[in-house]
């Protein structure tokens, strides 16, 4: 069985679970079935396994270099990427007049956490890529898609967000970039043919850019959030500019560097194989995407795909941490049983001892809670409807946090299982634990997570998206086994209550001063409701697979649902302990 990931549990959640067959029913998916479903699930596996896995220690020890004039990453990258271009695979869910073979966002999603779970570092460069390819497809005009996206879904291209600045972090109000027109913004005719594209100078400094310089691609195509002169302050003077580390010609030729030069690079504790730079744009050609003032509106397209992206490699490499601790366990000899009385008898498999099993059980229910979490996320995105929709803007902050936090812990449990060794870099646990640590941060921390979910997504048109998500928890939890059933509907239930006794004095700084409680409360409830569905697609099926099934679901509902007791009893006190505190006392 592959280390990497168990397509078991994904042909499991995606065929007995989630029923993506059907989703064939649709127009967009006509053309599929549960063959090319799987001849893509299969391609993905053997490419993971043959290019990004290999490597992925290397990229650890080897991290990119900047020697002043260019960036140098290890050759096996680049490997990696052309055999992930070569397969269509950057353009996979792409209408088929971009080149595209529309497959549904869930498979996709199933897909990549092959390549996530082998090498997060490598991975990350077509990540940012096709998020990058969907939002200029979405709101930039044809020509900025024939001349960028295009390129970006051959392989040729990569792409880039670039939000943060050193003086600023993700406090987004406070940045300083500006960009000013170019004459009277309209780009010269290039040819005879008049062009759409409003020209902008960009200048300014942004901080921690993932994949912001590199040579694994024929330029890099930023999209800069910046202020136009006179806009107001704040995300409603924001504007957002394709900004190319080259400029491109009328006939799509890289041409000569654009002005975005390579200022340094951060060495983080993970992801090292992803370059992550500090960039400075000085007068740099940008081009306007849609209208001014509206950057953030288009930029969150962006962010929310990259959000999900992030939890799907939080739970990719919980899972393979879990898988690693689990065959160390089974082949691991040490120590003996409680009951065992003779020293000279043989030491048993540690997988026998309780407490390795109840680290093995806790991350089994974290890696395959959280990847139900990021499947049935995916899955609302080929269903698009209101209501699903609105599911989607509530879950989307519980999609992005709760694996960064929860399945990292898979990784911890996976040291720990390791002993010793699990500290050493003979086993590659610890770096699973690395570089899942920083996604607790990418693309927006998990405070600021908590913040938009309590904050923005539970009230938003009076509590619609809460009222939605508990409808369907509680549909589930009656149907269920009632041991199962009722504490995931008393959950339901009492998060309702603690919402609107936190909104209730109608003072934001007290109802969000522990708005991570009400986060992992919210999350822990999330999952256990879609451990409950799980359950009943699994019914009386006979076998270790799915009698494993029914112990993880017994085990999260029994063992961690109860952690949201003391913490929405915490947040129903309305404590102001941390708004009161005195930074002098710390």
């Amino acid at each position: 069985m592959s280390r990497i990931l168990s397509r078991r549990d994904l042909d499991f959640l995606l065929y007995e679970w989630l029923d993506v067959e059907a989703l064939t029913a649709r127009e967009r998916f006509a053309e599929h079935s549960r063959e090319t479903f799987d001849a893509f699930l299969d391609l993905c596996a053997q490419i993971a396994e043959r290019d990004f896995a290999p490597h992925n220690r290397r990229n650890d020890l080897e991290e990119p270099t900047f020697d002043g004039e260019r960036v140098r990453v290890i050759p096996e990258v680049a490997a990696a990427l052309k055999a992930f271009h070569a397969a269509g695979l950057t353009a996979a869910t792409m209408d088929e007049r971009h080149g595209g073979s529309q497959l549904p966002v869930v498979v996709a999603r199933a897909c990549f956490l092959w390549f996530q779970a082998a090498n997060i570092g490598t991975s990350s460069y077509p990540m940012l890529t096709m998020a990058n390819a969907h939002l200029l497809i979405t709101h930039g005009n044809q020509e900025q898609i024939d001349t960028y996206v295009r390129p970006m879904l051959e392989g040729r291209f990569t792409g880039t967000m670039c939000l943060s600045e050193p003086q600023a972090g993700s406090s987004l109000s406070d940045v300083l970039t500006r960009a000013v027109p170019v004459g009277d913004g309209t780009e010269p005719a290039r040819g005879g043919k008049p062009m759409q594209n409003r020209v902008y100078r960009v200048t300014g400094s942004k901080m921690w850019i993932s994949g912001g310089d590199h040579e694994l691609s024929e330029t890099i195509v930023h999209l800069v959030l910046a202020r136009v002169a006179g806009a107001p302050p704040g995300v409603k003077g924001l504007s957002l500019f394709i900004v190319p580390k080259h400029l491109v010609g009328p006939d799509g030729a890289v041409g000569e560097r654009n002005g975005v030069a390579l200022a340094g690079l951060n060495h983080k504790m993970g992801y090292r194989g992803t370059t992550n730079a500090v960039l400075s744009f000085d007068g740099a050609t940008g081009y306007l995407v849609g209208e001014e003032g509206k950057g953030l509106a288009y930029m969150f397209h962006m962010m929310n795909e990259a959000r999900i992206g992030v939890g799907a490699g939080a739970v990719a490499l919980g899972y393979t941490g879990y898988l690693h601790a689990l065959a160390y366990a089974r082949e691991r000899l040490q120590g003996r049983p409680v009951a065992a009385k003779d020293p000279a008898a043989p030491p048993v498999p540690i997988v026998d001892h309780p407490d390795v099993r109840r680290m093995l059980l806790a991350s089994k229910s974290y890696v395959e809670g959280g990847l139900a979490l990021v499947l049935f996320a995916a899955k609302l995105l080929d269903q698009p409807s209101p209501e699903n929709d609105l599911l989607l803007d509530v879950l989307t902050p519980i999609v992005k946090a709760w694996p960064s936090q929860w399945c990292r812990l898979a990784d911890d449990h996976a040291i720990q299982i390791h002993g010793g060794y699990g500290y050493t870099r003979e086993y590659p646990v610890e770096q699973f634990y690395r570089d899942n640590r920083l996604n607790s941060i990418h693309e927006g921390t998990d405070g600021i997570q908590a913040l938009d979910l309590l904050g923005r997504k539970v009230v938003m048109r009076d509590g619609a998206g809460l009222t939605l998500l508990l409808a369907r928890i509680r549909e589930t939890a009656l149907a269920a086994p009632p041991e199962l059933g009722e504490p995931v509907l008393a959950t339901a239930d009492r998060l309702a209550r603690t919402t609107a006794k936190l909104w209730a004095g109608g003072d934001p700084t007290v109802a969000l001063a522990n708005a991570t409680l009400y986060l992992d409360a919210a999350g822990h409830l999330v999952v256990a409701w879609l451990w409950l569905s799980q359950l009943a697609a699994v019914a009386d099926k006979p076998g270790d697979f799915y009698d494993g099934k029914r112990v993880a679901a017994r085990y999260f509902i029994t063992h961690e649902l109860p952690r949201t007791g003391p913490l929405l009893d915490l947040l129903d006190s309305r404590d102001t302990l941390l708004v009161d505190l005195n930074d002098a006392w710390l």
